[in-house]
């Protein structure tokens, strides 16, 4: 309302109850009321016009005798810090109320109280729809018309908008918060990805109208960006939209849920809308795969009623031919349904793949851009060659680690009056290495001890294999490339029990510095149908995405064994569904990449012929039981730990211990150091005695029949190369 006095009234010939129009440096329309004001040239408003609308002090007041348009649908924008209502049906018919039969301009602000609160909006932009097409360029018969529906003050046009019950509110987001978010984002900031930053430049320049003409198609709107958690992804489409400078709506699980979930798909709906009205803009679909899940038999109403409203809200986009591009990320590719990637909707995929060396390097230099370091070119190159399988929220997560190890390191020093200014050094990263691992091995990591080649005795031809198929295609690729051929896929090593089978493949992670996946055969099989499988087919995917990497598999007779003979027993076929998923893994339609099979078994005559074809398992190697000279290496590393005495002579125990397996050795020198405890609890020295008797108690547990196995095995399988041959 607007207060005048009595005779201000009478004068103008405004009744109580009357429209007037308002003019000073804005334009409003108010609800004429008289007051007691002694003064024909005054007026009085209440607190929120005053504050907000800033008429200014000399205001022009008339009696409005013109027909404001009907509007549709008006836009409002909310006002100052306060956060924006849940957009429920409880608004929007609140909202209505309030406003019904109101008469507004463009710029006026509107107070809306709900739930004990005074909302403030502006109005940003209305919508009208009359019989006539009311443009701009109509011709000139039509002015007359709209004539009556605008005022003419100060040399402006005024155009005023009624509104009733019918007419749609739409809430604009204010973009004061996000520009203040994306400013802080700069292609700078992004190591790596350069080639794929430019490439979805080039799609949203397009979308979004920018440097130059438009297509005379209509362009690519929808970008997909997939790929493992923590690669990125919102990181590159947060810094678009910041580097382009526009309007963006960000879309989520958490913005997306009001107070009733039967008004999901209006929220959805407005806040597309939203960005269509401050054109060109920007709409991030956050976890598209969450926010709107695959369509499947056991989907709720809710969420395909949500899947629909979004189809067609990417078909309106199409077809309306607005500057708006639109971004969607997700971690979970098959978990978004088809019918959004399409084209004309989520048209053009993009994955950000796990970083290799060369991106880890970028990364990293930027990373330590931000603190203070004293690490050297060769260290950033030393680091990115160690991180492998590290996503960049990882190595972001290492830098993180290794800032704190340095603030410890000071403080154990005394050094506090420089912990402001904590420079990180390369011991710093090597601590934090040994305590961060990449995101995607946490499910399967294991600890894994830090096993070195000289902590195993000889072994020397199985070492030197071993190096050929893991190390040797990583440190020296182009050997492979030159010779044309391709580095070994899987390694079995077979043998008798206790002969370091499990321990060399420890070690060959450790040396390598690969990222270790120990699984054991039999813990794969689970009574539920097809999960089996589904292990399988996880484990290689994991190794995949932290690639280069090596799964060990220890026991593979239970896994891989002859799919005849589990038939003829009877029971169940999960065995040979499990060895074909296996089969198809290791040599199947998609590639194994950096990935090395290392198993182990001490019965490879189980284990069924086709895993052990050139392709899958290409080197077979014979762990035997120890020679004379392995056998007194292993003495030599483990008696170097214990305190013996001078008469024990090491080659002496060699020539004892024949048929004895490393595991056994180490059983040995075991039970004599405890021999010596059970006669002298003080006791410092472990003497020729107490391994006598130690050898008494430990006997070599090989069997003869087991190494005439291997032998046969050996022999018939040189008999069969010698066959193909």
């Amino acid at each position: 309302m607007v207060f005048l006095s009595e005779t201000a009234m009478e004068l103008c010939n405004i009744a109580l109850g009357d429209e007037v129009l308002l003019t000073g440096k804005s334009v409003a329309v108010k609800t004429a009321f008289p007051c007691n004001d002694g003064s024909i040239v005054s007026l009085s408003l209440t607190k929120t016009a005053i504050e907000f609308e800033k008429l200014g002090t000399l205001i022009k007041v008339q009696k409005l005798d013109t027909d404001p348009y009907i509007a549709k649908e008006v836009l409002i924008e909310l006002i100052g810090k306060q956060p924006i209502p849940p957009l429920s049906s409880e608004f929007d018919v609140m909202i209505r109320s309030h406003n019904d039969e109101r008469i507004f301009a463009i710029g006026n602000i509107i107070s809306v109280p709900f739930y004990g609160r005074k909302l403030i909006f502006k109005i940003v932009k209305v919508k009208f729809d009359t019989d006539l097409k009311l443009d701009e360029e109509m011709a000139e018969d039509l002015s007359q018309v709209f004539g009556t529906m605008n005022i003419s003050e100060n040399n402006r046009t005024i155009r005023l908008y009624k509104t009733n019950y019918t007419t749609k509110w739409t809430v604009l987001r204010s973009i004061q918060d996000d520009n203040r978010k994306k400013k802080r984002l700069k292609f700078d900031d992004i190591g790596g990805y350069s080639d794929l930053i430019s490439k979805i430049q080039n799609l949203m320049d397009d979308a979004l109208g920018v440097g130059g003409q438009m297509s005379q198609f209509n362009p690519i709107r929808g970008i997909l960006l997939y790929g493992s958690p923590g690669v990125g992804k919102s990181t590159i489409s947060n810094t678009l939209i910041s580097e382009y400078d526009l309007y963006s709506v960000t879309i989520s699980v958490l913005n997306l849920i009001p107070k009733n979930l039967g008004d999901t798909e209006i929220v959805l709906k407005e806040l597309f809308e939203d960005a269509v009205a401050k054109a060109p803009s920007i709409i991030l679909l956050e976890d598209i795969d969450t926010l709107c899940p695959k369509k499947s038999s056991s989907s709720t109403d809710q969420e395909r009623k949500l899947l629909a409203t979004l189809i067609n809200l990417f078909d309106e986009l199409r077809y309306t031919n607005s500057n708006v591009a639109v971004l969607a990320t997700t971690s979970k590719l098959d978990f978004v349904d088809n019918s959004l990637r399409r084209a004309g909707r989520l048209q053009k995929e993009f994955e950000v793949s796990v970083p290799d060396r060369k991106i880890r390097r970028e990364i990293i230099r930027k990373l330590l851009l931000k603190v203070p370091h004293t690490l050297t070119e060769k260290n950033i190159k030393d680091i990115s060659s160690e991180t492998h399988g590290f996503v960049a929220a990882d190595l972001e997560g290492l830098c993180s680690e290794a800032r704190s190890h340095a603030k410890e390191r000071l403080s154990h020093q005394n050094i506090r009056s420089n912990l402001d200014i904590v420079e990180i050094m390369f011991e710093d990263v090597q601590y934090a290495l040994r305590n961060v691992n990449p995101s995607a091995m946490k499910e399967a990591l294991v600890e894994i001890p830090n096993v070195k080649w000289s902590e195993i005795g000889g072994q020397e031809d199985l070492k030197l294999k071993l190096k050929q198929a893991v190390e040797w295609p990583l440190k020296h690729p182009e050997v492979f490339q030159r010779m044309g051929i391709v580095p070994p896929k899987g390694v079995l090593m077979f043998g008798p029990p206790g002969c370091s089978k499990t321990m060399i493949a420890k070690a060959l992670a450790t040396e390598s510095k690969l990222n270790f996946l120990n699984i054991n055969g039999p813990e794969l099989f689970s009574k539920w149908v097809g999960d089996s499988e589904k292990a399988v087919r996880d484990i290689f995917r994991k190794a995949r995405q932290v690639a280069p990497s090596i799964i060990f598999i220890d026991e593979i007779d239970a896994l891989g064994g002859e799919r005849a003979s589990s038939s003829k027993s009877g029971g169940s076929n999960v065995q040979e569904r499990v060895l074909t998923q296996l089969l198809t893994e290791l040599d199947g339609v998609t590639a194994l990449g950096n990935v090395t099979l290392v198993a182990a078994t001490n019965r490879p005559d189980r284990i069924d012929k086709a895993l052990l074809r050139p392709g899958r398992l290409d080197r077979i190697i014979y762990v035997p039981l120890p020679d004379a000279e392995t056998r007194r290496e292993i003495f030599a590393i483990k008696l170097k730990k214990m305190p013996i005495a001078d008469d024990i002579i090491i080659q002496d125990l060699v020539d004892i211990t024949e048929g004895y397996s490393g595991a056994e050795i180490q059983a040995v020198c075991h039970e004599a150091a405890m021999n010596a405890l059970e006669l002298d609890l003080t006791a410092t020295q472990i003497t020729k005695d107490h391994f006598r008797t130690a050898l008494s108690i430990v006997k070599p547990r090989t069997s003869v029949s087991l190494i005439k196995m291997y032998d046969n095995y050996i022999a018939n399988a040189d008999m069969q190369a010698n066959r193909a041959s």
